[in-house]
């Protein structure tokens, strides 16, 4: 049997809701979520997605693997854990946090382990790369050495690519999925329910009251 796609895997478990309304990270508004919190409780399946990273970039020498919290705590640490297997050595899983002015910066003094490290960014979705530039930032900034950045899927794949980051960028799915800002969003202006189960849609609420 061949191996499953990291979409497939995610549509095997009710991860990719269509035919709704809500807020992506980005604040921009969609038709389509990628629940991505529903795979993480699973050991079996985030290891699995892992390993697929592990592999796409085994071609790397890397010494850590960082990603954005708070998911990218799970899928940072899985993913860096295959290649220490795969290479014989340990490779560091990392993560960034998000701070008052919603930058992602090293806390709990990981940053004394990103400078002169060769590094693998990764992010679970990305729609416009927003998270991810943030990142790139922190460990510029901290002299980390940038290898490649991968994602889980892509969710705009005609706009987020290499040149939007300036290292190599590797999806493992793609999933086009159109957005809009808000003031634009043909749902909005028919007064479709913004979803408020899933993604950032009971904030954007709050945030208007």
């Amino acid at each position: 049997m061949r191996n499953k796609t990291v979409l497939e895997i995610l549509k095997d478990n009710k991860a990719v809701i269509t035919n709704d309304h809500f807020v992506y990270t980005s604040e921009r508004h969609g038709s389509v979520y990628i629940n991505k919190d529903v795979i993480y409780p699973h050991t079996k399946v985030i290891s699995k997605i892992a390993r697929i990273f592990a592999e796409t970039f085994q071609d790397l020498d890397i010494d850590a693997v960082i990603a954005p919290a708070i998911g990218g705590i799970i899928l940072s640490t899985w993913t860096a854990h295959h290649p220490s297997k795969l290479k014989r050595k340990e490779i560091l899983g990392i993560y960034t946090e998000k701070d008052l002015e919603k930058n992602q910066i090293f806390t709990r003094g990981y940053d004394k382990l990103v400078h002169g490290k060769k590094i693998l960014v990764l992010e679970d979705i990305t729609t416009t790369g927003g998270s991810v530039k943030k990142v790139i930032s922190s460990i510029e900034n901290h002299e980390g050495k940038i290898q490649a950045i991968g994602v889980m899927v892509n969710r705009a794949p005609q706009e987020v690519t290499t040149e939007t980051f300036g290292y190599l960028f590797k999806a493992l799915s793609e999933l086009f999925v159109e957005s809009f800002e808000p003031h634009e969003c043909p749902m909005c202006q028919k007064g479709v329910p913004i979803n408020t189960s899933v993604g950032h849609g009971k904030k954007f609420i709050e945030a208007k009251k």
